[in-house]
Protein backbone atom coordinates (compact mmCIF):
# COMPACT_ATOMS: atom_id res chain seq x y z
CA UNK A 1 0.00 0.00 0.00
CA UNK A 2 2.74 2.25 1.00
CA UNK A 3 4.91 1.54 -2.15
CA UNK A 4 1.70 1.49 -4.41
CA UNK A 5 -0.07 4.43 -3.00
CA UNK A 6 2.31 6.95 -1.31
CA UNK A 7 5.57 6.48 -2.51
CA UNK A 8 4.00 5.54 -6.13
CA UNK A 9 2.29 8.96 -5.98
CA UNK A 10 5.34 11.05 -4.51
CA UNK A 11 8.17 9.56 -7.28
CA UNK A 12 5.49 9.83 -9.97
CA UNK A 13 4.90 13.82 -9.00
CA UNK A 14 8.41 14.37 -8.68
CA UNK A 15 10.03 12.34 -11.35
CA UNK A 16 7.35 14.71 -13.42
CA UNK A 17 8.68 17.80 -11.66
CA UNK A 18 12.63 17.40 -12.42
CA UNK A 19 11.99 15.86 -16.07
CA UNK A 20 11.33 19.80 -16.63
CA UNK A 21 15.28 20.15 -16.66
CA UNK A 22 15.28 17.13 -19.72
CA UNK A 23 14.81 20.52 -21.46
CA UNK A 24 16.45 22.88 -19.73
CA UNK A 25 20.21 21.26 -19.16
CA UNK A 26 19.91 19.21 -22.55
CA UNK A 27 19.20 22.35 -24.46
CA UNK A 28 21.78 24.20 -22.56
CA UNK A 29 24.37 21.24 -23.43
CA UNK A 30 24.00 21.83 -26.94
CA UNK A 31 24.39 24.75 -26.81
CA UNK A 32 27.43 24.97 -24.95
CA UNK A 33 26.03 26.62 -21.95
CA UNK A 34 27.97 24.15 -19.34
CA UNK A 35 27.54 26.55 -16.49
CA UNK A 36 24.15 26.84 -16.41
CA UNK A 37 23.30 22.69 -16.15
CA UNK A 38 24.73 23.04 -12.25
CA UNK A 39 22.19 26.41 -11.36
CA UNK A 40 19.31 24.40 -13.29
CA UNK A 41 20.04 21.65 -10.94
CA UNK A 42 20.42 23.52 -7.89
CA UNK A 43 17.07 25.47 -8.92
CA UNK A 44 15.17 22.19 -9.02
CA UNK A 45 16.24 20.85 -5.72
CA UNK A 46 15.18 23.74 -4.39
CA UNK A 47 11.24 23.58 -5.73
CA UNK A 48 11.51 19.47 -5.36
CA UNK A 49 12.79 19.60 -1.84
CA UNK A 50 10.11 22.01 -1.01
CA UNK A 51 7.49 20.04 -2.88
CA UNK A 52 8.75 16.82 -0.41
CA UNK A 53 7.80 18.73 2.52
CA UNK A 54 4.52 19.39 1.58
CA UNK A 55 4.31 15.16 0.42
CA UNK A 56 5.77 14.61 3.69
CA UNK A 57 2.14 15.52 5.05
CA UNK A 58 1.03 12.75 3.10
CA UNK A 59 3.00 9.89 4.82
CA UNK A 60 2.26 11.76 8.17
CA UNK A 61 -1.39 10.96 7.87
CA UNK A 62 -1.40 8.24 5.21
CA UNK A 63 -2.81 5.48 8.21
CA UNK A 64 -6.39 7.95 8.42
CA UNK A 65 -6.00 8.71 4.12
CA UNK A 66 -6.27 4.71 4.25
CA UNK A 67 -8.83 4.08 6.55
CA UNK A 68 -10.60 7.00 4.68
CA UNK A 69 -10.80 5.02 1.43
CA UNK A 70 -11.75 2.26 2.56
CA UNK A 71 -8.95 -0.10 3.92
CA UNK A 72 -8.78 -2.96 6.27
CA UNK A 73 -7.96 -0.92 9.91
CA UNK A 74 -4.73 -3.43 10.49
CA UNK A 75 -3.27 -2.65 7.20
CA UNK A 76 -4.02 0.88 7.25
CA UNK A 77 -2.20 0.98 10.66
CA UNK A 78 1.30 -1.13 9.30
CA UNK A 79 1.25 1.29 5.70
CA UNK A 80 0.87 4.07 7.95
CA UNK A 81 3.50 3.26 9.71
CA UNK A 82 6.01 2.22 7.32
CA UNK A 83 5.31 5.44 5.39
CA UNK A 84 6.69 6.87 8.47
CA UNK A 85 9.38 5.03 8.18
CA UNK A 86 10.02 5.96 3.98
CA UNK A 87 9.79 9.49 4.53
CA UNK A 88 14.31 9.70 3.86
CA UNK A 89 13.11 7.92 0.69
CA UNK A 90 11.00 10.98 -0.43
CA UNK A 91 13.54 13.08 0.25
CA UNK A 92 16.21 10.94 -1.83
CA UNK A 93 13.56 11.12 -4.75
CA UNK A 94 13.84 14.86 -4.44
CA UNK A 95 17.27 15.41 -4.72
CA UNK A 96 18.11 12.54 -7.02
CA UNK A 97 15.71 13.16 -10.00
CA UNK A 98 17.33 16.39 -10.79
CA UNK A 99 20.96 14.79 -10.60
CA UNK A 100 19.98 12.36 -13.10
CA UNK A 101 18.80 14.45 -15.76
CA UNK A 102 22.04 16.77 -14.93
CA UNK A 103 23.88 13.80 -16.22
CA UNK A 104 21.69 12.38 -18.70
CA UNK A 105 21.95 15.87 -20.60
CA UNK A 106 25.59 15.23 -20.45
CA UNK A 107 24.64 11.99 -21.90
CA UNK A 108 26.82 10.63 -18.34
CA UNK A 109 25.14 7.29 -18.28
CA UNK A 110 28.19 4.86 -17.52
CA UNK A 111 28.78 6.37 -14.48
CA UNK A 112 24.56 6.44 -13.51
CA UNK A 113 24.59 2.48 -14.24
CA UNK A 114 27.77 1.65 -12.32
CA UNK A 115 25.86 3.48 -8.93
CA UNK A 116 22.70 1.53 -9.87
CA UNK A 117 24.37 -1.80 -10.45
CA UNK A 118 26.38 -1.43 -7.03
CA UNK A 119 23.04 0.06 -5.12
CA UNK A 120 21.16 -3.54 -6.79
CA UNK A 121 23.93 -6.00 -5.09
CA UNK A 122 23.77 -4.31 -1.59
CA UNK A 123 20.44 -4.00 -1.72
CA UNK A 124 19.69 -7.57 -2.35
CA UNK A 125 22.43 -8.74 0.37
CA UNK A 126 21.18 -6.12 2.73
CA UNK A 127 17.37 -7.11 2.45
CA UNK A 128 18.53 -10.82 2.72
CA UNK A 129 20.64 -9.74 5.99
CA UNK A 130 18.14 -7.73 7.99
CA UNK A 131 14.70 -9.15 6.42
CA UNK A 132 15.64 -12.84 6.63
CA UNK A 133 18.36 -13.69 8.59
CA UNK A 134 18.06 -10.65 11.37
CA UNK A 135 14.41 -10.58 11.05
CA UNK A 136 13.85 -7.52 11.00
CA UNK A 137 10.92 -7.06 9.37
CA UNK A 138 8.80 -3.83 8.23
CA UNK A 139 11.53 -2.10 9.74
CA UNK A 140 14.37 -4.20 8.04
CA UNK A 141 12.63 -2.92 4.51
CA UNK A 142 12.42 0.27 5.03
CA UNK A 143 15.92 0.66 6.30
CA UNK A 144 17.10 -0.76 3.28
CA UNK A 145 15.13 0.92 0.65
CA UNK A 146 16.21 4.34 2.27
CA UNK A 147 19.60 3.45 2.56
CA UNK A 148 19.99 2.10 -1.27
CA UNK A 149 18.11 5.21 -2.74
CA UNK A 150 20.90 7.27 -0.51
CA UNK A 151 23.44 5.39 -1.47
CA UNK A 152 23.26 6.40 -5.28
CA UNK A 153 22.26 10.21 -4.16
CA UNK A 154 25.52 10.58 -2.10
CA UNK A 155 27.50 8.49 -5.04
CA UNK A 156 26.44 10.72 -7.67
CA UNK A 157 26.78 14.08 -5.39
CA UNK A 158 30.55 12.76 -4.67
CA UNK A 159 31.07 12.25 -8.97
CA UNK A 160 29.45 15.36 -9.31
CA UNK A 161 31.64 17.67 -6.53
CA UNK A 162 34.83 15.86 -7.57
CA UNK A 163 34.75 17.66 -10.77
CA UNK A 164 34.01 14.63 -13.02
CA UNK A 165 31.52 17.28 -14.75
CA UNK A 166 34.05 19.98 -15.56
CA UNK A 167 32.25 23.38 -16.39
CA UNK A 168 28.70 21.67 -16.02
CA UNK A 169 29.00 21.89 -11.72
CA UNK A 170 31.10 24.89 -10.65
CA UNK A 171 29.46 24.64 -7.10
CA UNK A 172 26.78 26.40 -5.33
CA UNK A 173 25.29 29.37 -6.38
CA UNK A 174 22.38 32.37 -5.22
CA UNK A 175 21.05 32.27 -9.04
CA UNK A 176 19.65 29.07 -8.17
CA UNK A 177 17.02 31.09 -6.68
CA UNK A 178 16.65 33.28 -9.44
CA UNK A 179 13.01 32.95 -11.49
CA UNK A 180 11.89 30.17 -9.42
CA UNK A 181 7.94 31.12 -10.25
CA UNK A 182 9.05 30.31 -13.78
CA UNK A 183 11.18 27.27 -13.19
CA UNK A 184 7.79 26.04 -10.97
CA UNK A 185 5.06 26.60 -13.86
CA UNK A 186 7.64 24.51 -16.22
CA UNK A 187 8.02 21.77 -13.26
CA UNK A 188 4.32 21.58 -12.43
CA UNK A 189 3.55 21.44 -16.36
CA UNK A 190 6.20 18.42 -16.83
CA UNK A 191 4.75 16.57 -13.65
CA UNK A 192 1.11 16.47 -14.99
CA UNK A 193 2.85 15.20 -18.18
CA UNK A 194 4.68 12.76 -17.27
CA UNK A 195 2.42 11.69 -13.85
CA UNK A 196 -0.41 10.69 -16.20
CA UNK A 197 1.60 8.29 -18.37
CA UNK A 198 3.78 6.89 -15.99
CA UNK A 199 1.22 3.47 -15.40
CA UNK A 200 1.18 3.04 -19.13
CA UNK A 201 4.60 2.28 -19.69
CA UNK A 202 4.55 -1.79 -20.50
CA UNK A 203 8.98 -2.08 -20.20
CA UNK A 204 11.35 -0.08 -18.94
CA UNK A 205 13.17 0.35 -22.01
CA UNK A 206 10.44 2.10 -23.08
CA UNK A 207 11.57 4.59 -20.17
CA UNK A 208 15.08 4.33 -21.69
CA UNK A 209 13.86 4.98 -25.14
CA UNK A 210 11.74 8.62 -23.67
CA UNK A 211 15.36 9.42 -22.05
CA UNK A 212 17.46 9.41 -24.60
CA UNK A 213 15.02 10.63 -27.28
CA UNK A 214 14.74 14.11 -24.27
CA UNK A 215 18.39 13.98 -24.23
CA UNK A 216 19.30 13.82 -28.12
CA UNK A 217 16.45 16.08 -29.21
CA UNK A 218 17.53 19.07 -26.90
CA UNK A 219 20.83 18.87 -27.61
CA UNK A 220 20.57 18.95 -31.12
CA UNK A 221 17.79 21.82 -30.52
CA UNK A 222 20.13 23.81 -28.23
CA UNK A 223 22.91 22.71 -30.62
CA UNK A 224 20.94 24.87 -33.52
CA UNK A 225 21.05 21.77 -35.69
CA UNK A 226 17.07 21.35 -36.29
CA UNK A 227 18.12 18.87 -38.83
CA UNK A 228 19.29 16.36 -36.76
CA UNK A 229 16.94 16.95 -33.95
CA UNK A 230 14.37 15.75 -37.03
CA UNK A 231 16.36 12.68 -38.12
CA UNK A 232 17.04 11.73 -34.14
CA UNK A 233 13.32 11.56 -34.26
CA UNK A 234 12.62 9.66 -37.54
CA UNK A 235 15.24 7.14 -36.31
CA UNK A 236 14.28 6.69 -32.77
CA UNK A 237 10.68 6.42 -33.75
CA UNK A 238 10.95 3.92 -36.62
CA UNK A 239 13.18 1.82 -34.47
CA UNK A 240 10.85 2.06 -30.99
CA UNK A 241 8.31 0.70 -33.59
CA UNK A 242 9.90 -1.98 -35.02
CA UNK A 243 11.11 -3.60 -31.95
CA UNK A 244 7.14 -3.30 -30.40
CA UNK A 245 6.28 -4.99 -33.41
CA UNK A 246 8.65 -7.86 -33.15
CA UNK A 247 8.20 -8.14 -29.24
CA UNK A 248 4.23 -8.38 -29.81
CA UNK A 249 5.43 -10.90 -32.81
CA UNK A 250 7.01 -13.44 -30.49
CA UNK A 251 4.40 -12.82 -28.03
CA UNK A 252 1.81 -13.32 -30.29
CA UNK A 253 2.98 -16.75 -31.60
CA UNK A 254 3.54 -18.52 -28.08
CA UNK A 255 0.19 -17.05 -26.42
CA UNK A 256 -0.52 -20.69 -25.30
CA UNK A 257 3.25 -20.92 -24.27
CA UNK A 258 4.16 -17.46 -22.25
CA UNK A 259 1.89 -17.93 -19.77
CA UNK A 260 3.23 -20.69 -18.05
CA UNK A 261 6.42 -18.99 -17.21
CA UNK A 262 4.07 -16.92 -14.98
CA UNK A 263 0.95 -19.10 -13.45
CA UNK A 264 0.25 -23.15 -13.11
CA UNK A 265 -3.93 -21.95 -13.11
CA UNK A 266 -5.58 -23.37 -16.19
CA UNK A 267 -8.13 -21.09 -15.95
CA UNK A 268 -5.42 -17.69 -15.35
CA UNK A 269 -3.49 -19.36 -18.54
CA UNK A 270 -6.79 -19.27 -20.61
CA UNK A 271 -7.65 -15.83 -19.77
CA UNK A 272 -4.15 -14.32 -20.89
CA UNK A 273 -3.74 -16.13 -24.21
CA UNK A 274 -7.15 -14.90 -24.82
CA UNK A 275 -5.59 -10.98 -23.62
CA UNK A 276 -2.22 -11.56 -25.50
CA UNK A 277 -3.65 -10.00 -28.86
CA UNK A 278 -5.03 -6.69 -26.91
CA UNK A 279 -1.24 -7.06 -24.78
CA UNK A 280 0.30 -7.18 -28.29
CA UNK A 281 -1.44 -3.76 -29.65
CA UNK A 282 -0.55 -2.18 -26.28
CA UNK A 283 3.08 -2.95 -26.65
CA UNK A 284 3.55 -1.33 -29.63
CA UNK A 285 1.42 1.81 -28.52
CA UNK A 286 3.48 2.11 -25.36
CA UNK A 287 6.94 1.37 -27.48
CA UNK A 288 5.82 4.39 -29.19
CA UNK A 289 4.17 6.69 -27.15
CA UNK A 290 7.03 7.20 -24.63
CA UNK A 291 9.79 8.09 -27.31
CA UNK A 292 6.99 10.97 -28.82
CA UNK A 293 7.21 11.71 -24.87
CA UNK A 294 10.64 11.99 -25.33
CA UNK A 295 10.33 14.22 -28.34
CA UNK A 296 8.16 16.43 -26.59
CA UNK A 297 10.03 17.42 -23.59
CA UNK A 298 13.18 17.79 -25.39
CA UNK A 299 11.63 20.63 -27.41
CA UNK A 300 9.85 22.16 -24.40
CA UNK A 301 6.18 21.04 -25.06
CA UNK A 302 5.39 19.91 -21.48
CA UNK A 303 2.24 22.48 -21.05
CA UNK A 304 0.65 21.62 -24.06
CA UNK A 305 0.95 17.90 -23.80
CA UNK A 306 0.16 18.36 -20.44
CA UNK A 307 -3.41 19.75 -21.29
CA UNK A 308 -3.35 16.70 -24.09
CA UNK A 309 -2.66 14.30 -21.45
CA UNK A 310 -5.08 15.24 -19.28
CA UNK A 311 -7.83 14.86 -22.53
CA UNK A 312 -6.74 11.34 -23.45
CA UNK A 313 -6.86 9.78 -19.76
CA UNK A 314 -9.42 11.83 -18.08
CA UNK A 315 -11.86 12.83 -20.12
CA UNK A 316 -11.53 10.31 -23.02
CA UNK A 317 -9.46 7.35 -21.59
CA UNK A 318 -10.86 6.05 -18.41
CA UNK A 319 -14.71 7.72 -18.51
CA UNK A 320 -14.37 4.95 -22.25
CA UNK A 321 -12.89 2.03 -19.84
CA UNK A 322 -15.60 2.26 -16.87
CA UNK A 323 -17.96 2.50 -19.84
CA UNK A 324 -16.78 -0.72 -21.61
CA UNK A 325 -16.12 -2.44 -18.37
CA UNK A 326 -18.37 -1.72 -15.87
CA UNK A 327 -21.79 -0.52 -17.96
CA UNK A 328 -21.51 -2.64 -21.02
CA UNK A 329 -20.25 -5.60 -19.13
CA UNK A 330 -17.09 -6.62 -20.75
CA UNK A 331 -14.86 -6.56 -17.71
CA UNK A 332 -11.26 -6.61 -17.91
CA UNK A 333 -11.09 -6.56 -21.29
CA UNK A 334 -13.64 -3.40 -21.65
CA UNK A 335 -11.32 -1.49 -19.10
CA UNK A 336 -8.25 -2.43 -21.26
CA UNK A 337 -9.71 -1.11 -24.26
CA UNK A 338 -10.85 2.03 -22.66
CA UNK A 339 -7.12 2.93 -21.60
CA UNK A 340 -5.24 1.76 -24.55
CA UNK A 341 -7.79 4.19 -26.64
CA UNK A 342 -6.60 6.71 -24.37
CA UNK A 343 -2.82 5.90 -25.10
CA UNK A 344 -3.72 5.43 -28.60
CA UNK A 345 -5.62 9.01 -29.23
CA UNK A 346 -2.76 10.63 -27.12
CA UNK A 347 -0.12 9.29 -29.38
CA UNK A 348 -2.27 9.94 -32.45
CA UNK A 349 -1.89 13.62 -31.99
CA UNK A 350 1.74 13.59 -30.49
CA UNK A 351 2.38 11.94 -33.90
CA UNK A 352 0.41 14.73 -35.51
CA UNK A 353 2.30 17.50 -33.51
CA UNK A 354 5.91 16.02 -34.50
CA UNK A 355 5.30 15.58 -38.04
CA UNK A 356 3.59 19.51 -38.41
CA UNK A 357 6.98 20.70 -36.43
CA UNK A 358 9.42 23.28 -37.99
CA UNK A 359 12.25 22.11 -36.43
CA UNK A 360 14.03 25.20 -37.66
CA UNK A 361 11.72 26.95 -35.68
CA UNK A 362 12.12 24.80 -32.72
CA UNK A 363 15.37 25.44 -32.91
CA UNK A 364 15.02 29.23 -32.66
CA UNK A 365 13.01 28.67 -29.72
CA UNK A 366 15.42 26.47 -27.96
CA UNK A 367 17.72 29.60 -28.11
CA UNK A 368 15.17 31.91 -26.41
CA UNK A 369 14.63 29.65 -23.81
CA UNK A 370 18.08 29.46 -22.97
CA UNK A 371 19.16 33.19 -23.03
CA UNK A 372 15.42 33.78 -20.67
CA UNK A 373 16.99 31.07 -18.27
CA UNK A 374 20.47 32.54 -18.08
CA UNK A 375 22.46 31.46 -20.62
CA UNK A 376 23.70 32.13 -24.42
CA UNK A 377 22.38 30.51 -27.49
CA UNK A 378 24.32 29.70 -30.50
CA UNK A 379 22.72 30.68 -33.53
CA UNK A 380 20.68 28.00 -35.27
CA UNK A 381 21.99 26.05 -38.32
CA UNK A 382 21.01 23.11 -40.21
CA UNK A 383 24.14 21.41 -40.10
Amino acid sequence: MENSVIAGFSLGLLLGMGSALETLCGQAYGAGQLDMLGIYMQRSWVILIITALILSIFYVFSTPFFILIGQDHSIAHAAGLFSLYMIPQLFAYAVYFPIQKFLQAQSRMMSMTVFAGIALLLHTFFSWLVMIKLNWGMVGAAVVLNGSWWFIVVAQLIYIFCGSCGRAWSGFSWKAFQNLWGFVRLSLASAVMLCMNILGWAVMLAIGSNAATSVRVSNELGAGHPRTAKFAVVVVVTTSLMLGFVISMILLASKNEWPKAFTSSEAVKKLVSELTPLLCISIVVNNVQPVLSGVAIGAGWQALVAYVNIGCYYIFGIPLGLLLGYKLDFGVTGIWCGMLAGTGVQTLILIWMTYRTNWNTEASIAGDRIKHWGGEAVKASDA
